[in-house]
């Protein structure tokens, strides 16, 4: 045992192995190459942009002004005056199409209306004797088409006098037929004129039937009475408006203007227009004379000739007078028969009128009273 223990090698104490001193060195060797790489860096370093800011005070700003040419000049142009506006004839309504409205008083007429381009050429109060040049004359203006002037026509003097009523207000007492039942209603017509301008209303009221009122204002002229505007009232209101510095007449209800005419009445202004013919002369209407007025209505525009019957004797809820019967025969299927009386022993005031459809109703109205507007 003693011979194995002594043949193994001694440890030396004398250091650290080889390995050990190598890492050392190198530890050493980076410790001092980190100290010569502090040592050189300067101890003040100054932090800041790499530009230094520019002084204010030496800064210079140059502007520039840019001219703008003035704009060419614009040239004027001649306005283009507008052409005439052509009234295109309207189609007929079929008889299906028309409505069946109650039988109204007074200026009732069916809405059927006459094409414009039937219209009469001539002025629309032409008086006479003969027949034959009266239809001659409807059958030429049935070949011309009418057209919508831009100005009215410039004034002539009337070949026509006229006496236009004095104001007054008329109480009517009505009987009416209407689908084989007979009813009666009141009517009151007030007429104002200053001798200038004019205003007249007619207001209808029925028992369970409601009311119904036509109104009529304008002028007061050479040619006689001037409307402006016409109004019929019952549910809702339908009016014509005569533009007579444009030559048309324009509805309310939507409808084809039409032209306008000088004379031209409406359905209320036309019985009074009547009683200026008839007051201005009275021994110029021998019966058979024939009177057509270009008529308006609400919708449309037609020509009513009135044909001079005589005179009758009529028995009045207002008494017994003499009056002058005057006819509107109808034209068309749907047009209605219109009979007015003219007293002169009253100012020609329109004692009785009476308006049959073409179905058979009537409403026939007779003067009751009279009195001041």
């Amino acid at each position: 045992m003693n011979d194995r223990s002594g043949s193994l090698p001694a440890k030396s104490s004398a250091g650290p192995s080889a390995p050990r001193r190598i890492l050392w060195w190198l530890a050493l060797l980076v410790v001092l190459g980190h100290w010569l790489l502090l040592a050189a860096i300067p101890r003040e370093v100054h932090v800041g942009p790499a530009i230094e800011p520019p002084d204010l005070k030496t800064l210079v700003f140059n502007t520039r002004r840019i001219e703008v040419p003035p704009p060419a000049p614009v040239a004027q142009t001649v306005p283009v005056q507008p052409k005439p506006v052509l009234f295109q004839k309207p189609k007929r309504p079929s008889p299906s199409m028309v409505e069946s409205e109650p039988v109204t008083p007074i200026t009732a007429v069916a809405e059927v209306s006459a094409p414009a381009s039937a219209l009469p050429v001539e002025p629309p109060v032409v008086l006479g004797n003969d027949a034959e040049n009266t239809a001659t004359g409807s059958a030429a203006a049935d070949n011309t088409p009418a057209e919508l002037p831009v100005a009215s026509e410039p004034a002539a003097p009337a070949q026509t006098p006229f006496n236009v009523p004095g104001s007054v207000r008329l109480k009517y007492r009505m009987t009416g037929l209407s689908s084989g039942l007979t009813y009666h209603a009141t009517g009151t017509m007030t007429w104002r004129q200053d001798g200038s301008r004019y205003d007249a209303t007619m207001v209808v009221s029925a028992f369970l039937l409601g009311s119904r009122s036509l109104e009529s204002t304008g002028d007061i002229t050479a040619y006689g009475l001037a409307p402006k505007r016409f109004a019929d009232k019952g549910r809702s209101e339908l009016a014509a408006h005569f533009q007579t510095d444009k030559g048309k007449i324009s509805f309310s209800a939507n409808t084809p203007e039409a032209p306008w005419k000088r004379g031209a009445q409406d359905r209320l202004s036309v019985f009074f227009q009547l009683a200026s013919l008839l007051a201005g002369q009275p021994a110029g209407f021998p019966p058979g004379t024939k009177i057509p007025i270009y008529t308006v209505g609400p919708r449309d525009v037609d020509t009513w000739t009135f044909t001079v019957a005589g005179e009758e004797a009529l028995d009045l809820p207002h008494g017994a007078v003499t009056a002058i019967k005057l006819t509107r025969d109808p034209r068309r299927e749907f047009d209605q028969r219109v009979d007015a009386w003219f007293a002169p022993s009253l100012g020609y005031w329109p004692v009785r009128m009476k308006v049959t459809q073409h179905s058979g109703d009537y409403i026939d109205q007779q003067l009751s009273s009279s009195g001041p507007p």
